[in-house]
């Protein structure tokens, strides 16, 4: 390979680690053609897998200011660069490597931090991004009718009281009217019943007075019958 060709498959190898979230180190030996096409496809958009060149990717990796590489790059080398989902990433190349044993995770970058196979073992384990943001979106919308549900309650409270205010209405008219129901028609009957009272005790008191009006022509008859009596008495003499 030419210098230039060198520093050109350099430049574009740092550009990968640069613009990728991450990257995967593998070693392909003995898988085929066929298998390593299989695997780009397993990837998708998740990741670009490409056969790298071992010095020129130790250049590169300095170049990109990633660390810990260099005891990695050895024998045949292939790297995903990770440009998608993380995790979606670290599962195809799990799942691919169970399928065909040949494939071998050597380690990895994330972020700029070095990862351990077993750690890329651990990222794979975990819930991808869609199932995720799924699940947070379902927390949210349940968050959210929670929230209607509150909101709605006080209005459906009112609105049920009101119901039976109208229907009890319905029944006794003199709620709208006096605000108290039924003892507004006991208040009017008590008023009905004091004008009775009074002429019961206006009709009575007549009829207490007549025996002393009876009586006293009684008392003026005394002084006749004495006046009677003296007649008599001045005969006799």
């Amino acid at each position: 390979m030419a210098r230039a060709d060198k520093q050109a498959a350099v430049a574009e190898i740092a550009e990968s680690f640069g613009d990728a979230a991450g990257a995967v180190l593998t070693e392909y030996r003995g898988l085929t053609v066929k298998q390593l096409q299989d695997l780009r496809r397993s990837l998708g958009e998740n990741a670009n897998y490409a056969v790298v060149k071992n010095t020129l990717a130790k250049i590169a990796a300095k170049d990109a200011g990633i660390e810990g590489f260099d005891e990695l790059l050895t024998g045949p080398t292939a790297i995903a660069f990770i440009t998608g989902d993380v995790v979606e990433a670290a599962k195809g190349l799990r799942d691919f490597a169970k399928a065909n044993p040949t494939l071998v995770i050597k380690g990895g970058v994330l972020d700029g931090k070095a990862l351990e196979p077993a750690e890329i073992a651990k990222l794979a384990d975990l819930e991808s991004r869609e199932v995720l943001l799924g699940k947070l979106a379902g927390a949210m919308l349940a968050s959210l009718s929670q929230a209607v549900y509150l909101l709605n309650a006080p209005l459906a409270q009112a609105a049920r009281l009101a119901g039976a205010l109208q229907a009890k209405a319905a029944e006794d008219p003199s709620i709208l009217a006096g605000g108290a129901g039924t003892p507004v028609a006991a208040e009017e009957a008590a008023a009905e019943e004091a004008p009775a009272e009074e002429a019961a005790e206006t009709a009575e008191a007549p009829a207490d007075e007549a025996p002393a009006e009876e009586a006293a022509p009684s008392e003026s008859a005394a002084p006749d019958d004495t006046a009677a009596s003296d007649e008599g008495d001045t005969a006799d003499a």
